[in-house]
């Protein structure tokens, strides 16, 4: 059974509050698969009508903001060390490779490695516990979290529920074109988002590869 499947036999209350605790955990830390519950999540709203988007946006916002916050604030705390169990705890999320990235793209871009970060899979869950280690100023945090949350988790829900709507009536009419074209449309401003994080990452990672080719 898939998580498509799975969702469709869980109650739309348990589904906000799954949906929310989810992505409250990853963007804490724990390398947990926020954004496969969230999409199948919106999919499945756009096919039934019990499970309402705006709510579903909802949850998965404020999961999204809440989490962040509250790694950052286990960051602060724990500092470095925090780094190196969670190095030895998730080795493949946390090695000291990903971790050096991360850094210097916090470096580099400060707040808005945080609000980019959302759209990657590796910084959505560095985001708050390093900028709470490298001690970002907590106002300039708050503001990146709060409009990436909203405009990650927000606009994931609806650009999905809106596409599963289209694609549903397409389907219908046996136009796959029409559906190739609704699919296209709806995910190209969240793949132009993530080109621009990913090569933000990219240019922060170019001074070790050049110290090291010296």
């Amino acid at each position: 059974m898939d998580v498509q499947e799975w969702l469709e036999t869980v109650p739309p209350l348990a589904i906000y509050l799954l949906v929310g605790l989810v992505i409250g955990l990853e963007s804490l830390g724990i390398p947990l698969p926020g954004e496969i519950i969230l999409v199948s999540s919106a999919l499945l709203a756009s096919q039934h009508g019990e499970i309402d988007p705006v709510i579903l946006g909802a949850c998965a916002t404020a999961g999204a903001i809440i989490g962040d916050s509250i790694g950052y604030a286990i960051g602060r705390k724990g500092g470095r060390p925090l780094l190196a169990w969670l190095g030895a705890k998730f080795p493949r999320h946390f090695s000291e490779a990903h971790i050096a990235t991360a850094e210097r793209s916090f470096q580099k871009w400060g707040m808005w490695a945080v609000f980019f970060g959302r759209f990657v899979a590796l910084l959505r869950i560095f985001a708050g516990p390093l900028a709470g280690v490298l001690r970002m100023p907590y106002w300039k945090f708050l503001t990146a979290n709060v409009l990436g949350g909203i405009l990650w988790a927000g606009g994931t829900t609806a650009v999905i529920y809106y596409v599963g709507v289209v694609a549903e009536a397409w389907l219908k009419r046996f136009s796959w074109l029409g559906l190739v074209a609704a699919v296209l449309i709806g995910l190209t401003s969240f793949l132009v988002l993530k080109k621009k994080a990913k090569k933000a990452q990219a240019q922060a990672a170019e001074p070790e590869l050049v110290s090291a080719g010296e």
